[in-house]
């Protein structure tokens, strides 16, 4: 049978970038009142530059820095953005191309074009930013930048604040906004779970596909081909959330295989059970999807005990997710699930509180239960200033200890080492 899609790709949503800016204006006015500080000021941020492949002049695919993305949804690299607190006034800065750029890479866009499409209130060229926003902004001085600067407790990197010729003459600040704008990306709006819902269905289609091509004696490879085709055939998604996970056999406990040094290259044995981890990306917004299964499609006897385990502890913890709830405790319930299957099977004995208490669940799961999904795979805000990371075995793996509340999105992450 011939692959299709029912699915239409939607439109660039604008307006929801809008309403992320208005949401961090609100958060910020809020965070300024506490503490007794003026309603004024501009939260910049400068967008990504295109990378070249080492010293050579070959251009690596452009995708945009995530924050930049979340705020104004620009797709081009070499940009600024500007949002003032006091008005909600955004603006943009966009490089202002040679002449010869027309040749090589297409035509050469009018600032009107950006202003129509991001739906912003004015855009101007980057080598103009420190005149304009000295010419607007000077009414009480020297105008005050809030710069994006801060830890990603995903990968413990930190995000590049602005910087553009004449910075020095503007005051700075360096600690209010990131964590602002970080929490602001944690409550997912209903534009923005629509997104992820869409790359989630077009990779529901992409892995369903590989279900119905895959057999013995194919390479890891050509599992990844097939989804990667779907997505972008069918689902216009260039860009997946993440290197795609196609392991099948022993490859399968590698929780990030599938980089260039295991580049799924295995072949498929038949008896083989497949792990396949891969999550398309639709305007900047991410999936993230994992299933196992046999190639051949018949679960022997010890592959139906693992895989009804992890069913189990994944039903378990859908039906306890609720505002309120710990993630923590989440993790420990999935724990929990999978070391009573193991008791009911005589994989192991003893007493199921004493296993926990001695974290042997984390054996079995040494990974984190799931993590905040959005522009990003992991979604920064898991901890957020105040919430320590657990020091535990498997616990010290978790993306997040948050309390769960309404508007979070994540994604249970279920796999039996």
């Amino acid at each position: 049978m011939a692959a299709s899609s029912t699915l239409a790709p939607p439109g660039f949503p604008a307006e929801l970038h809008a309403g992320n800016r208005e949401r961090l204006v609100a958060a910020l006015r809020d965070n300024l009142s506490a503490s007794a500080r003026p309603l004024r000021g501009l939260a910049l941020l400068q967008g990504g530059e295109e990378q070249t492949r080492h010293c050579t002049d070959h251009l690596e695919l452009f995708r945009q820095e995530s924050y930049f993305a979340y705020l104004f949804g620009v797709r081009e690299p070499g940009f600024y953005g500007a949002i003032d607190i006091a008005s909600g006034q955004s603006i943009l800065f966009a490089p202002r191309l040679p002449a010869d750029y027309a040749v090589w890479m297409g035509e050469i866009k009018p600032l009107s074009y950006f202003k129509d499409r991001y739906k912003v209130d004015v855009v101007y060229y980057v080598d103009e930013i420190a005149q304009v926003l000295q010419d607007q902004f000077s009414e009480h001085g020297k105008p005050l930048l809030f710069l994006l600067y801060g830890k990603s407790s995903d990968s413990g990197n930190y995000s590049k604040p602005a910087s553009f010729e004449g910075i020095e003459k503007f005051d700075t600040d360096l600690s209010t906004l990131h964590p602002i704008v970080t929490e602001c990306r944690v409550i997912k709006s209903d534009m923005e779970i629509a997104l992820i819902q869409y790359a989630t269905d077009v990779s529901s289609e992409a892995h369903i596909e590989v279900m119905r091509q895959i057999k013995p004696g194919m390479k890891e490879y050509q599992l990844e081909s097939i989804f990667l085709h779907h997505a972008y055939m069918y689902g216009a998604c260039r860009h997946c959330s993440y290197t795609c996970i196609c392991a099948t056999g022993e490859n399968s406990s590698v929780l990030h295989y599938g980089h260039t040094a295991a580049p799924n290259d295995r072949t498929l044995n038949d008896g083989d059970m497949a792990l396949m981890d891969m999550g398309a990306e639709y305007s900047f917004y991410g999936s993230d999807i994992t299933c196992s299964y046999p190639i051949n499609g018949k679960f022997n006897s010890n592959q139906t005990i693992v895989y009804n385990a992890v069913l189990k502890a994944h039903d378990a913890v859908i039906s306890h997710m609720k505002p309120g709830v710990k993630w923590v405790d989440m993790h420990k319930l999935a724990e929990k699930t999978i070391l009573e299957s193991l008791q009911k099977e005589n994989i192991i004995h003893g007493d199921i509180g004493d296993m926990m208490l001695q974290r042997l669940g984390a054996v079995f799961m040494p990974h984190g239960l799931g993590h905040l999904l959005g522009i990003d795979t992991h979604d920064p805000g898991g901890y957020p200033e105040g919430l320590e990371k657990p020091k535990e075995p498997g616990l010290s793996s978790l993306r997040t200890a948050r309390e769960l509340k309404e508007g979070y999105y994540s994604r249970a992450r279920l796999l039996f080492h």
